[in-house]
């Protein structure tokens, strides 16, 4: 899906009462912004957008000093708590934002919840600007008859749990069954089936939670669906992923050729990465598997399998009625071309039996604070280049400016545009002119409220506790999952 934007109307980003700057004042405000004064910005958010807009800032503006707001005890945000714990590499950013964090222009405030320990409002009293990068903490409901039963659990917690993110440590699924469905065909979707499926001993060497590794070595689970509601060329999932499934040791791929009829001719004109992507796909489905590889399948334990043209329309529950036992699919068709495709009910269904059910269509923001606007059909906040639409110093970058798209590379270049913006503004004399307190006024108020911040300083001696404890295994890192203890080890 591409970004969404609004269109940049100049005399909308200022309530039309106030006028613009005059010339001279402009050009005081930016020498007095530039030469004397230390710009004080607050980034609501410690993960990649949150990071990477804060980077920016310290780059390009030699005295400014940004503070991190993060209501988790610990940094990193989707990096440690969504990444796959099979993709190591993929979290190597984390040094770089280590880097960051060290700076001694940087902040990093945790424990402290935006919204509720701390309005946005009294952050935009205490700092000449505010940059909200909180990311897409809820997922996408299915809004389908039995989602509230036992075995259906969002993908989005699903990862949570085996990545130990601290609200999803006690999830305990049950997979003591032979099937497990995904809704979705995204990179997440291709996530959590590869770590059902892939053999524990492959995982032993990870940073995945001790709990979730023993549940998997106890699991049952030999065949994933992996469901979309449209067809192959409109899959969400990229080749990386998709060639990591086919890969898999121990497994074997269910694709139905004739849902590639035709497919090859479509594809001549589609852009190279999804055409790369639909030549893995027919060649996996259509052609005959060399002597090794047909070997290999013929012996796996495991299989998984992906399936077109099906929407959800109830999950079916188990005889007594106590847990999840199948889903319902409708059969769809395809209407529309290129962007425009979209799924239509045929009216036929069909029953998929299966114990597990994970929904993987989305991930979306949540509205943070009454005084900043959100818009609830597209979930993210209305914003022009990232400045919030209405309300002056007040900015935002990543999944929640633009929506739960791309991969981290894509958030960095987005949370760059954001802080070149604010970076533009305070230059033009558009942010608050004289000295704001910063973090020493928000520190009164948390103290006040009976909060205590965790510094960076504090993460690092629950890292090397981590990574101790983690030693002590053969893995990179036993996570802490527990928010009572990790207070405990810092002697709070």
């Amino acid at each position: 899906m591409a970004p969404r934007c609004w269109r940049w109307w100049p005399w909308l980003a200022w309530p039309r009462t106030r006028p613009p700057p005059s010339e001279s004042t402009q050009s005081f405000r930016q020498q007095f912004s530039t030469q004397e004064q230390t710009p004080q910005i607050c980034v609501v958010g410690s993960g990649p957008a949150g990071f990477y807009t804060t980077q920016h800032l310290l780059k390009h503006h030699s005295r400014a000093h940004v503070d991190i707001y993060e209501k988790q005890l610990v940094p990193f945000g989707l990096v440690r708590f969504g990444v796959a714990p099979d993709h190591p590499e993929v979290k190597n950013v984390i040094n770089t934002f280590t880097r960051t964090a060290h700076s001694d222009r940087c902040a990093f405030h945790g424990n402290v919840v935006v919204g509720r320990d701390v309005t946005v409002q009294e952050l935009r009293d205490a700092y000449h600007a505010v940059v909200l990068s909180y990311g897409a903490e809820d997922h996408q409901a299915l809004e389908i008859p039995g989602e509230e039963l036992p075995g259906v659990f969002s993908a989005r917690a699903f990862v949570g749990w085996y990545n130990g993110l601290p609200e999803n440590r006690e999830l305990a699924p049950d997979l003591s069954c032979d099937t497990a469905v995904v809704l979705g065909q995204g990179n997440v979707a291709l996530d959590v089936a590869r770590i059902l499926l892939t053999p524990p001993e492959h995982l032993e060497k990870t940073d995945i939670t001790e709990a979730a590794l023993g549940a998997l070595r106890q699991s049952q689970v030999k065949t994933v669906w992996i469901v979309g509601r449209r067809g192959a060329l409109q899959v969400a999932f990229t080749i990386k992923e998709l060639r990591e499934m086919i890969q898999l040791p121990g497994t074997r791929p269910i694709l139905d050729p004739a849902d590639f009829l035709g497919l090859q001719d479509r594809i001549k004109e589609v852009p190279r990465p999804r055409k790369r992507l639909m030549e893995l796909l027919l060649r996996a489905a259509t052609e005959k598997p060399g002597v090794a590889e047909a070997a290999r399948w013929a012996s796996a334990p495991r299989a998984w399998g992906l399936r077109f043209l099906r929407s959800p329309r109830q999950v079916l529950p188990s005889p007594d009625g106590r847990r999840a036992a199948g889903i319902r699919l409708a059969v769809t068709r395809l209407e529309g071309v290129g962007e425009a495709t979209r799924a239509v009910p045929t009216g036929d269904v069909e029953d998929l039996p299966c114990g597990l059910v994970l929904s993987s269509i989305g991930y979306k923001s949540r509205p943070i604070d009454p005084s900043v606007p959100f818009d609830p059909k597209l979930g993210v906040i209305p914003n022009m280049e990232g400045r919030v639409v209405d309300v002056p110093g007040l900015y935002c970058s990543g999944w929640v400016k633009r929506g739960p798209t791309g991969v981290i590379t894509t958030t960095m270049t987005d949370s760059f545009v954001t802080g070149q913006i604010l970076l533009q503004d305070l230059k033009a004399g558009l942010l608050p002119s004289g000295p704001r307190p910063g973090y020493a006024a928000v520190k009164a108020l948390l103290s006040s409220r009976g909060v205590w911040p965790v510094s960076f300083s504090d993460w690092e001696k629950l890292d090397a506790e981590e990574v101790s404890r983690g030693q002590g295994v053969g893995k990179p890192r036993e996570k802490l999952l527990d928010p009572q203890e990790m207070l405990r080890l810092l002697g709070r």
